[in-house]
């Protein structure tokens, strides 16, 4: 079953990417923050770079003026994350959560069966809204839908 509003992330150790990689735990991760996780299918894949990422990059400082720190998180490892992320010119305070073999993705229930396309594991497309690591918010893409969890649609959302 899919985390819910209400729920608490779970904690997982993942690796975060900003200015460096660090390894860390979700819980201490998103532990007295007000963050916004939007999730893709994959580094360097056309809807992601195209859209969703740059989306997310544009309206940083949207983000920021209301106090929200903003995460990436995608199935890939963290040298992936840190090449995307040098590609499309992401602010370091923007983190890029590298989710190398799915278990945070796994565990949040928003995993997506990609191998009929050759991608395996992934995550759906989603954005979530969490403060102090409990799920306030969470928008969740129907398969081959990019509108909920844009930018623009958490802002909205977000007021």
């Amino acid at each position: 079953m899919s985390i819910q509003v209400g729920d608490t992330l779970p904690d997982v150790e993942i690796r975060a990417v900003g200015a460096s990689i660090e390894q860390v735990h979700t819980s201490a991760l998103f532990a007295g923050r007000k963050v916004v996780l939007f999730g893709v299918p994959g580094a360097f894949t056309p809807t992601c770079s195209n859209r969703h990422l740059p989306g997310y990059v544009q309206h940083f400082a949207q983000f920021r003026e209301r106090g929200l720190d903003v995460m990436c998180l995608a199935v890939n490892d963290a040298y992936v994350m840190q090449a995307w992320a040098a590609a499309q010119h992401v602010p370091p305070e923007l983190l890029m959560l590298a989710d190398g073999n799915g278990n945070f993705t796994k565990a949040m229930g928003l995993e997506l069966d990609g191998n009929a396309y050759g991608m395996g594991l992934r995550s759906r497309r989603f954005a979530l809204y969490a403060d102090n690591g409990v799920v306030k918010q969470l928008q969740v893409e129907a398969p081959g839908e990019f509108r909920v969890s844009t930018a623009e649609a958490m802002l909205e959302l977000l007021g």
